[in-house]
């Protein structure tokens, strides 16, 4: 008997770019017509003569954009800055609400190869960078990366290790960015949430205290790209400006960033002292400033606080100036107004603040279904409705909330926040040993999660084990000590107490929740007048 021979299966080492049109259903619910027409002539007389000039070929069209494979990864990226320039010409004088931009992203990979597709890890990693990339434009593996460097015109931005949705382990990202003031790769609008984190100084006398600085720089670059929505530049690009003088106008300039981090770090004897200032890079102003000052126990403990202390105040920061800067805006961007839910979220649980929040994220998926973030958010602004009593029938927001988080873990599982908002939920739902298991997993994921903390705290009071609650609440207090939520974090505490027979702890720690926020209701139910 004649044995088949297996079918032999075409693969090849190719450059992929993936791109698609920004906010594509948005353009497309104002007027249908005429963006599958401003699209269709886009692709006609701008992307597919440049990818033919540069060697490649369009695989397919994807409704929203394309799939296109070239031999080589410096044709793919030439490729993009043409057809990303061309654009960005026509679409001079369109308004800004209905202008066409293309993201695009580019990988080497092992394709498996078919007559009108391609198939694989490297066409799924194009795809996810291009998902990151800015409207206009162009974000590009590490692999890819190596392959173009000093070969085109073109300067790149480190972004740093990025978790992509669905990927196993983290991509090294790189963006491209302007090369001098007179390039064109596209809409030059900064991407929001961009940061550069300059290389802190050593302004002690002991030289060889250079090390703890250069180590929290490297970590705080580290832990900020896991920030929602950030843009982190990566360690490599900032250190490259050490020890050199800035202008950070120049420099926010030239990464195209809007916030620049600078910091110094100064040891005297058992004493550290920490300076850090936020800077808008656009104006040069500063936007906060803080001092930490720590006992020196242990180089490596006192680096890891302080670098979590300064992640989780920078998120707050950060996201309340985008939500500022964004309100000046006439057509925010989906982010854009997700940072506005955030702000409004932060200012207080009431039902006032609560119901814009909710507006704010509702316009947000409105821009963009895909904007997880949003989602997230409102179920949120559910289930502190639903915890906090604001409504005669809580289930129905609980249950809300519960759908919506289910769907963004099935689309985006390691999405850290998500998996603690969850855990919040089941604790408050009374499957307290679940939401355990839910915060563990958020802080797997990021161990600045102070909420994921206090949570476990509140789900061991729950589970009888108040002994336990006040450690996790004071880790939380640890790495945001003048959190949003902190108020709640302190009532618990109350009630682990009282489960242990100390009232008199408990009536304190009632107390101190009602001073920390006394626009939080549900702590004068359980403190008495004074």
């Amino acid at each position: 008997m004649v044995q088949e021979r297996p079918v032999r299966v075409e693969r090849r080492l190719s450059a992929i770019l993936a791109a698609d049109v920004a906010g594509y259903s948005r353009l497309m619910h104002n007027d249908e017509e005429a963006t599958h027409s401003k699209v269709t002539a886009l692709l006609t007389d701008a992307v597919a003569p440049a990818i033919a000039e540069h060697g490649g070929r369009i695989v397919k069209n994807t409704g929203d954009g394309f799939l296109a494979e070239f031999p080589s990864a410096v044709g793919a990226v030439r490729a993009a800055v043409q057809f990303q320039s061309r654009i960005s010409e026509l679409a001079t004088g369109d308004m800004q609400d209905r202008r066409i931009a293309f993201r695009v992203g580019i990988n080497i990979g092992d394709v498996i190869v078919e007559p009108h597709d391609i198939f694989g890890d490297g066409v799924n990693i194009a795809a996810r960078l291009e998902s990151i990339a800015e409207p206009g434009g162009i974000c590009i593996s590490s692999s890819a990366y190596d392959y173009v460097r000093g070969k085109v015109r073109v300067e790149f931005a480190d972004l740093g290790e990025q978790n992509l949705k669905n990927i196993p382990g983290p991509v090294r990202a790189y963006a491209a960015v302007q090369a001098n003031r007179n390039a064109i790769l596209g809409p030059c609008s900064t991407p929001p949430l961009s940061i550069v984190l300059l290389p802190f100084k050593n302004i002690s006398d002991d030289p060889a205290q250079e090390y703890f600085v250069d180590g929290v720089t490297e970590s705080l670059t580290t832990d900020l790209s896991r920030i929602v929505g950030s843009f982190v530049i990566g360690r490599n690009t900032a250190f490259t400006y050490k020890g050199k003088p800035l202008d950070l106008k120049q420099l926010g300039r030239e990464l195209n960033v809007r916030y620049v981090l600078q910091g110094s770090v100064q040891r005297g004897g058992d004493q550290l002292r920490i300076n850090v200032q936020l800077v808008a890079a656009e104006t040069g102003a500063q936007l906060w400033a803080d001092r930490f000052d720590k006992p020196i126990a242990n180089l490596f403990e006192v680096q890891d606080e302080i670098v979590s202390r300064l992640a989780n105040q920078l998120e707050a920061q950060i996201t309340e100036a985008e939500a500022r800067r964004s309100e000046r805006s006439p057509n925010p961007s989906s982010m854009e107004l997700y940072f506005q839910g955030r702000s409004l979220f932060n200012r207080g649980w009431t039902p006032e603040y609560l119901t814009q929040a909710r507006g704010s994220f509702e316009r947000a998926l409105a821009l963009d279904r895909a904007n997880i973030d949003a989602l997230v958010g409102l179920a949120l602004v559910d289930l502190v409705f639903g915890s906090s009593y604001m409504a005669d029938d809580r289930a129905p927001f609980l249950a809300r909330a519960e759908l919506a988080l289910i769907k963004v873990l099935s689309l985006a599982p390691n999405h850290a926040f998500a998996h603690g908002v969850f855990g919040a939920l089941l604790i408050t739902t009374k499957r307290a040993a679940q939401g355990l298991a839910e915060c563990e997993r958020a802080l797997a994921l990021d161990r600045n999660l102070a909420e994921a903390h206090a949570q476990m705290g509140i789900a061991k009071y729950t589970l009888g084990r108040g002994a336990e609650t006040e450690a996790h609440v004071n880790e939380a207090l640890r790495l945001s000590p003048r959190d949003v939520f902190a108020p709640r974090w302190f009532l618990y505490i109350g009630f682990a107490k009282l489960q242990l027979n100390e009232d008199t702890e408990a009536l304190g720690w009632m107390l101190r929740s009602v001073e920390a926020n006394r626009n939080y209701p549900i702590a004068h139910f359980f403190s008495p007048p004074h």
